[in-house]
């Protein structure tokens, strides 16, 4: 009964505050009907993404002179290597400037409705704009990109093989958001599960993703990404942030994009694909290892203590949501 009462708690009011509205329905819908995840599939050029444009943009994605001092790219802080993200607390900027928030990773951001923490860009090419201006990252601006784009013979040629206004600060965004779409990580262990091969994932991940289910879990965390398509309170049955202390303007969450007092403490909910490679975990990035993130998400979002042996077979079935990382990962220079 405790757990029915808590997983109809989440499903209702609880999980469903009035910043999720923002999103569209069509995702939870689909989702009703189809089950709470679904598998993630590979993007097809010509069909999820342009192959000229990501070309150009993966390029981009390497490219440090898009910062002011030529020392930091979209790289820098979203290594396609591993989680798509850098693995740090928070990221390091032009000048070893130190950011305010968690960097979240790229893979399968494009799923995502609104992109950043607190969901500010409504695109990836809105969230493109964000690096490039904020100081303590690429402390830019687009005419500085633009002009140093535009001096360089092979950058201006591809832009205007690819674009027929050439180098504009709208087409560099739209090249990095085209490549940023092939980022996908499809066929996971959990994937190859959904679709019906029930050895892909162990009994400790098969009893993980009842237990996600029942207490609530997926009801935030649901769709192709496992989360990333609505807005939640960090704390719905605990306060987090009071008990975790030294509070900082990041920790107001979409507060700072809408100025609503019912925004405070509210994020887009993260995707759980790749979590496993994802670490340090959070917004604030701290807390380090994935049994402690899960015991976490138990207590102050589920309002439970949950015990060891529940926090394993939950880490196995995040365990068993990390993809196959695409081929884009291993190169800046070979073709989508």
């Amino acid at each position: 009964m405790l757990l029915r009462a808590i997983s109809l708690a989440l499903l209702g009011s609880a999980c469903a505050p009035d910043a999720s509205r923002e999103f569209a329905a069509a995702e939870t819908s689909r989702v009703e009907v189809e089950g709470p995840v679904l598998p993630l599939e590979a993007p097809i050029p010509g069909r999820d993404y342009d192959r000229a444009e990501a070309a150009l943009g993966r390029r981009l994605f390497f490219e440090p002179m898009l910062s002011r001092d030529r020392s930091v790219a979209c790289a820098s802080c979203h290594d396609l290597a591993a989680g798509g993200d850098d693995g740090q607390v928070r990221s390091y900027g032009v000048d070893g400037r130190l950011g305010s928030i968690n960097a979240p990773t790229v893979f399968n951001a494009a799923l995502n409705p609104v992109q950043f923490w607190d969901g500010r860009a409504p695109s990836l090419e809105a969230q493109v704009n964000g690096p490039i201006h904020h100081p303590a990252e690429m402390d830019s601006d687009w005419d500085t990109v633009v002009s140093r784009l535009t001096q360089d013979a092979e950058y201006q040629r591809t832009f205007a093989e690819v674009y027929p206004d050439g180098v504009t600060a709208e087409n560099v965004a739209s090249a990095i958001a085209e490549f940023e779409r092939t980022l996908i990580t499809p066929n996971s262990p959990f994937d190859r599960f959904l679709r019906g091969e029930h050895g892909a994932i162990t009994a400790p991940a098969r009893r993980g993703w009842s237990l996600f289910r029942e207490i609530g879990c997926a009801s935030c965390h649901q769709g192709r990404n496992v989360g990333g398509n609505m807005f939640q309170v960090f704390g719905v049955l605990g306060d987090y942030f009071a008990e975790r202390g030294d509070i900082q303007p990041a920790d107001l969450g979409r507060y700072n994009v809408t100025g609503r007092d019912r925004d405070r403490h509210v994020f887009r909910v993260p995707s759980l694909r790749n979590v496993a490679l994802t670490a340090p975990y959070f917004h604030d990035g701290r807390t380090s290892s994935l049994a402690a993130a899960v015991a976490i998400m138990g207590k102050y979002q589920l309002g439970r203590e949950l015990e060891a042996e529940d926090v394993g077979d939950l880490v196995a079935f995040l365990n068993s949501l990390t993809g196959v990382l695409p081929s884009a990962a291993g190169s800046s220079g070979e073709s989508p």
